[in-house]
């Protein structure tokens, strides 16, 4: 649901508003919150910070709203700002631009108008919105990202948001680069890197594109997270088309590429791990599930995809697998029935 605050002295904008967005509030896509002026607005929004859009006017007692977009610049700054006066000259939208307001409508009120802007800024803070979501989920971006730099960049409920940590549904892939080691023995070291960053690149580009999230890259291996939906699925769908499109790859340096693959899914905790002191703190995946997954990995032969019985039994109607067979692991007590991912 959107939320949206509204701040103008006129006593029936309110009531306007509430009839022309009638079907948006009633569906629920739009909660509209109400302020006479700007004083009263900072006390609301101490109440109530998950704001996205605002609406103010410019002439009003105790606050204006020219002052009033100053203050949600400082405090509040990923809340958009549409400016609403009777007052339309270029000395009154150059100031309410200069402090940082999204876009400027006068009264009388055109309201297809006001739809028209209110989605275009909206639009604008769903993009801010998933920027800042997507610096929790791709770890590319954010490996060093500390807090203080956190704070800045949320300023209200994302700060709480983004440090969450939370228990998880999810499907974890190890994909390893089989025989790496040897060749970067042999190689220059600026030859072993871009080696490695194609191959990372292109691990990469499959994994985006089956919606996956790239959790961290160790040495000459990539994990990767998959939620939502079929996420057992599409981290299968995944190291297939990671197989297929390594192993298809003409040699390089004389180097015959092929990757090892380990696919488990379950339970495990998503959290902000690392160190405090150092400030160096990454939002990852740990537990059972994890160390299963990149334990698989670690028994696959080249060109193989290894998944447990129990991923076997949730995705047999959809991948044509291989019974492997009992298999032992570190911190296992009893050998763990392993199937190989075909096709």
């Amino acid at each position: 649901m959107i939320r949206i605050l509204v701040v103008d002295d006129e006593a029936d904008l309110e009531m306007l508003i509430r009839q022309k967005f009638r079907k948006d509030i009633r569906e629920k896509k739009f909660d509209f919150l109400f302020a006479s002026n700007g004083k009263e607005a900072l006390e609301k929004l101490k109440e109530e910070p998950d704001i996205d859009l605002a609406l103010s006017d410019i002439n009003m007692p105790e606050m204006d709203g020219l002052t009033l977009l100053s203050k949600l610049g400082e405090s509040y700054p990923l809340i958009k700002t549409i400016m609403v006066s009777a007052y339309g000259d270029m000395k009154n939208i150059r100031t309410a631009m200069n402090r940082g307001a999204f876009d400027f409508i006068t009264k009388p009120i055109d309201f297809q108008d006001l739809s028209i802007t209110m989605q275009k800024t909206l639009r604008h803070v769903k993009q801010i919105q998933e920027t800042l979501k997507a610096i929790k989920e791709n770890n590319i971006l954010k490996m060093y990202v500390d807090e203080a730099v956190l704070n800045f960049m949320t300023n209200r409920e994302y700060e709480t948001k983004l440090l969450q940590n939370e228990s998880v549904e999810a499907s974890v892939i190890f994909v390893d680069i089989c025989s790496f080691t040897a060749i970067s023995e042999r190689e220059t070291p600026d030859v072993i890197v871009d080696m490695l960053n194609k191959y990372f690149d292109l691990m990469v580009k499959e994994i985006i594109d089956a919606n996956g999230i790239i959790d961290k890259f160790m040495g000459d291996c990539v994990m990767a997270v998959f939620r939502g939906e079929y996420h057992l699925d599409r981290a299968i769908d995944a190291g297939i088309a990671i197989r297929d499109h390594i192993e298809n790859l003409d040699p390089d340096h004389g180097f015959n590429q092929r990757v090892s693959i380990g696919i488990h899914s379950g339970q495990m905790i998503y959290g902000n791990i690392g160190s405090n002191t150092l400030k160096r703190l990454d939002f990852t995946v740990i537990g059972d599930v994890v160390n299963t997954a990149q334990r698989l990995q670690g028994k696959a032969e080249p060109n193989q995809i290894l998944i447990t019985e129990s991923c076997y039994e949730k995705v047999k109607q959809s991948f044509n697998c291989k019974l492997v067979g009992p298999v032992s692991m570190k911190n296992k007590e009893n050998d763990i029935v392993v199937y190989e991912v075909i096709s």
